[in-house]
């Protein structure tokens, strides 16, 4: 069976102080796509091929050894942790034990270290589910980023409000040396945040927005809106990583692929509880109306208005005359 992977990241890690770059980041969301709960101590191999395929980027060995020797010596930083004699920490950490560079098989293999893997396979209810798909395909850092913290609240709708500060020193505007890029809001919004907004809306299952308030003359905090909405591009992109038949989606069909046709007969105005449940019910029709949505973003096929009437005809549902009834 083949399915689109998610990633689940722990709350503290979506919203620690981190700098990786894009690759890092590329790096960092394809081991976490490929992590198993029970083997925290196990050995994870990174294929240069795979990840290729998936971020559509090529890699060589020189770029990804110095990817990872950066961040093996970088910091991932917790606040208001609580340790185990119950105090209230900042939390210092690195990711790696140890990286192995394979010659001739173009596979990276990895060990985590040990006071991280809590935060990696130690997740209960406390994480950030995200398509891994939409974060690699992501073209900026801040977006990858930003795509995270916001998967973190799409089911609340709206963010909690960050300082603006804080905000940066999480997502590697403000180092550990309190240097800062894009001191201006003009530039902090054209180069971070109208970038960020709109590579997650047009390539992402989220549609956010944001919203700077001031206090006095000076911005001083931000929150963000975030909305679900069909990833519209719907890849496979490993094998087994979800169970086949799984309710409330057919058999054959991931519970990815249900939720996002769901998704997309809301987008197109598709309601006749009928024509829903008899899409709905059929693992070729779902698979069908993916696919469909997948030529209308490329361009393979074009439909200028009354997508709902060309997709129904196509599915073989819409009468001739049925077209105002749907």
């Amino acid at each position: 069976m083949e399915s689109t992977l998610q990633v689940r990241q722990h709350n503290a890690i979506t919203n620690a102080r981190y700098e990786y770059s894009e690759m890092q980041l590329d790096i960092f969301l394809y081991l976490l796509s490929s992590l198993k709960k029970d083997q925290p101590e196990g050995v994870y191999e990174v294929s240069v091929k795979e990840m290729s395929t998936l971020t559509g980027k090529k890699y060589n060995y020189q770029q990804l050894r110095l990817a990872t020797e950066g961040m093996g010596s970088r910091m991932f930083e917790i606040p208001n942790e609580t340790d185990r004699k119950g105090r209230k920490v900042w939390r210092q950490m690195w990711m790696f034990d140890r990286i192995d560079y394979i010659e001739g098989t173009g596979v990276i293999e990895i060990e985590f270290a040990r006071t991280i893997q809590p935060y990696l396979f130690d997740l209960q209810a406390n994480f950030t589910s995200l398509e891994l798909y939409s974060a690699l395909r992501l073209g900026s850092k801040h977006a990858k980023r930003i795509y995270a913290l916001c998967s973190q609240w799409k089911d609340k709708g709206l963010t909690s409000k960050y300082e603006i500060d804080d905000f940066k020193r999480m997502i590697g505007l403000i180092d550990k040396k309190g240097d800062e890029e894009y001191t201006k809001v003009s530039m902090f919004k054209s180069r971070v945040l109208d970038i960020a907004v709109k590579q997650i809306n047009e390539h992402t299952d989220l549609q956010i927005a944001y919203t700077l308030e001031k206090k006095g003359r000076s911005f001083k905090s931000i929150t963000f809106q975030v909305t679900r909405q069909p990833l519209v591009i719907v890849l496979p992109l490993k094998d087994a990583s979800a169970k086949a038949g799984a309710a409330p989606a057919p058999a054959g069909i991931t519970e990815n692929q249900y939720q996002n046709v769901r998704l997309l007969l809301e987008k197109w105005n598709i309601k006749r509880a009928d024509v829903v449940n008899q899409i709905m019910n059929s693992a070729e029709l779902i698979k069908e109306v993916n696919k469909f949505a997948y030529e209308l973003q490329t361009g393979k096929v074009k439909v200028e208005k009354n997508i709902a009437g060309y997709l129904l005809t196509r599915l073989g549902l819409k009468a001739p005359k049925a077209k105002e009834n749907v």
